[in-house]
């Protein structure tokens, strides 16, 4: 009886030893399992791979040529196919229509802008209207400026892409605003007349 009652608890401490033994393993199995999950969510987050060249926003700063005042800040954003343009002109002569487009060369530093070259024209198109047919990868709709001499531009470039390297690539590219309209016929610049503003594009 005296030994008896010293060896029955022996199993009860053994299977007690062995139950915590199990749970530090339980909850390090689900330390490790918590942090698995944390590494799997973050790598979910942020851009998709091979997203970067579709979620590139860029802009550019207008500086007047030349004896002009025209200036100005443009966003191009990705959109369906295409890439928009938005943002503000000022300096402008009340009332006027002026051709706007993205140039080949981003360099401003003629002044009269001569040094930005022609239309951006990876395609070798011919000139035109943007959404109407062919027409330069930079061709874009003409601007209005109200009566303040200041135009709203909402409009939008095709056949153009943001940050990916490719040909058809506008960042570093220039943007020009004219003096005259694009008539969106004359070859090959649509008799849009002086360079009255010149920025580059930089990625943003």
């Amino acid at each position: 009886m005296h030994k008896s009652r010293f060896l029955l608890p022996i199993p009860a401490a053994l299977a007690l030893a062995l139950a915590a033994c199990g749970g530090a393993d339980r909850s390090a199995d689900d330390s490790d399992n918590a942090a698995a999950q944390a590494d799997r969510a973050a790598d979910t987050t942020g851009t998709t791979p091979g997203d970067s060249a579709a979620t590139t926003v860029a802009i550019v700063a207008l500086q007047p040529t030349q004896g002009n005042q025209t200036a100005g800040e443009l966003r191009f954003t990705p959109g369906n196919g295409r890439v928009d343009v938005t943002g503000t002109v000022t300096g402008l002569p009340p009332g006027g229509t002026h051709g706007f487009h993205v140039h080949e060369n981003g360099d401003c530093s003629a002044p009269d802008a001569s040094s930005a070259g022609g239309h951006f024209n990876p395609a070798g198109s011919a000139h035109g209207r943007v959404g109407h047919g062919d027409h330069h990868a930079g061709d874009s709709d003409n601007i209005s400026a109200g009566a303040d001499g200041t135009a709203q531009v909402v409009g939008w470039l095709e056949g153009v892409t943001l940050g990916d390297g490719a040909v058809t690539d506008i960042v570093g590219k220039a943007v020009i605003v004219h003096k005259d309209a694009d008539d969106y016929t004359t070859q090959p610049t649509g008799n849009a007349g002086d360079r009255l503003a010149c920025g580059v594009i930089k990625a943003n």
